[in-house]
């Protein structure tokens, strides 16, 4: 296995982590954001009161993206197994 090889590999897996786990994080920050102003507004200052909406915000991503998710990861999973042969040579 070569050292290109070796970087190509990390390369793909790092973009599959960006690309999956960017809709949750993206969505839970906006969730954030906007209970964060909606307690500055109100003058309710309830640390705990944020992390329930973003909860269940990041649940309904998941059930929402669940299945592409999936997709996406077993292809990678099969891109990965059927290329052994290659990257053991």
């Amino acid at each position: 296995m070569s050292q290109d090889q070796v970087l190509t590999i990390t390369e793909n897996m790092i973009k599959m982590t960006v690309l999956l786990s960017a809709p949750i994080l993206l969505t839970t920050f906006i969730v954030g954001l906007l209970i964060s102003i909606l307690q500055s507004a109100t003058q309710i200052q309830e640390m705990t009161l944020s992390y329930i909406p973003k909860i269940l915000a990041a649940f309904f991503v998941i059930f929402l993206l669940g299945s592409w998710m999936m997709k996406h990861m077993i292809d990678y999973t099969k891109e990965l197994i059927v290329n052994i042969p290659n990257y053991i040579r």
